[in-house]
């Protein structure tokens, strides 16, 4: 009866295949440490020879010499010509990110509007303030033109403007006009007609 691989022991390093595996097994079984090491020189030229690409690398030879100790689950007592990754080292878990729970009013504006908003209250009234407020007001034009692909009214905009402001900041319709963004139309696929 065949034995397929699903049925055989799980590869620890996948990329090198089953033989390199079986290899690393064997050479866990030779008794004589002389022996031993030169049978793992021999697997590290195997493992070279699979992945040319890897001798470009500066430290090709310590990754390989890595990989051996990993495949053989770090119990092959031979002398290694370099410093080998330990096993702590492989379980260690990347630092946590640290996320703010700050409130949000708006999702679909984001953080950065309400900080873009804040900065332009606490400017002096005049000609740059009133330029940046018309950059917001469009940006947040924008911004909720991707979620309500039907289209968005310019007083809406100018009602959640003044929210976030807390009435520092009003526009009158009036007077101002946002741009109208379209949306692009996604990108046309090319079909080449086949010669019969």
């Amino acid at each position: 009866m065949l034995t397929y691989n699903t049925q055989k022991k799980r590869l620890v390093l996948p990329e090198y295949g089953r033989s390199i595996q079986e290899m690393v097994d064997h050479c866990l079984t030779i008794e004589d440490r002389d022996e031993r090491t030169r049978c793992a020189y021999s697997i590290i030229n195997c493992m070279g020879k699979l992945f040319p690409k890897l001798n470009e690398e500066d430290d090709h030879h310590h990754k390989l010499w890595d990989h051996l100790a990993i495949m053989s689950d770090f119990k092959l007592d031979i002398d290694y010509p370099c410093e080998i990754v330990r096993p702590e080292n492989l379980q260690s878990l990347p630092d946590k990110v640290p996320y703010t729970n700050q409130h949000i009013r708006y999702r679909h504006y984001g953080k950065d509007v309400e900080l873009m908003i804040a900065k332009a209250v606490a400017m002096a009234p005049g000609e740059e303030r009133d330029e940046l407020v018309l950059l917001i007001a469009n940006h947040m034009k924008k911004l909720l033109l991707a979620v309500n692909k039907d289209g968005v009214d310019d007083e809406k905009i100018f009602k959640d403007l003044a929210e976030y402001s807390h009435g520092e900041i009003i526009l009158n319709p009036e007077t101002t006009t946002l741009r109208n963004f379209k949306l692009a139309p996604p990108p046309a696929t090319s079909k080449k007609k086949r010669k019969k």
